[in-house]
């Protein structure tokens, strides 16, 4: 073997050793299914959340988890994993898979009509923390607010959803 291969080896290992002591890389814009199996307890880090006052089993649910950051939350592309479901009136349970434990936020959106557009008028979403949404914050709440920890285990949180029309 030459020296500079073994040099290159080298490096390589390097650089898998500095990125794995960082931390696991994020993934962003993971589509995956509601696999709640992955929230049961012994399982994580992951959230499991339960969406209260779907007001009609009409369109789709979209939960979106994001890292707690001022430079991810509700950021275009910036967030991590989705689950997209047949909407069901009442109550419905997601579970969101995280990378590690840390800082997160989850937005949820009820898309009555199922035309992948956000119409004012009937559509509904709600966010972790259930903080205050109305014209003046055009229903993006700082991280600040939304933000909230995951460890090693199964986080539970409840989002109450808001309806504006």
């Amino acid at each position: 073997m030459t020296l500079r291969k073994i040099l290159g080896l080298a490096a390589g290992a390097t650089l898998a050793a500095s990125t794995l002591a960082a931390g696991p890389a994020l993934a962003y814009q993971q589509k995956i299914s509601n696999d709640l199996d992955r929230c049961s307890t012994g399982n994580g880090p992951a959230v499991k959340v339960t969406v209260t006052g779907v007001k009609s089993s009409s369109g789709t649910m979209r939960v979106q988890s994001y890292r707690g950051t001022s430079a991810e939350w509700l950021k275009e592309g910036k967030w991590l994993n989705r689950v997209e479901a047949p909407a069901r009136r009442g109550s419905m349970t997601f579970c969101l898979p995280v990378p590690a434990a840390g800082t997160y936020a989850v937005a949820v959106r009820h898309d009555v009509n199922g035309n992948g557009k956000t119409d004012l008028r009937e559509d509904g979403g709600g966010m972790s923390n259930n903080p205050s949404i109305n014209i003046f914050n055009l229903g993006k709440p700082s991280y600040t607010k939304t933000a909230f920890s995951v460890g090693d285990s199964v986080k539970s949180i409840t989002i109450n959803m808001k309806y504006w029309g």
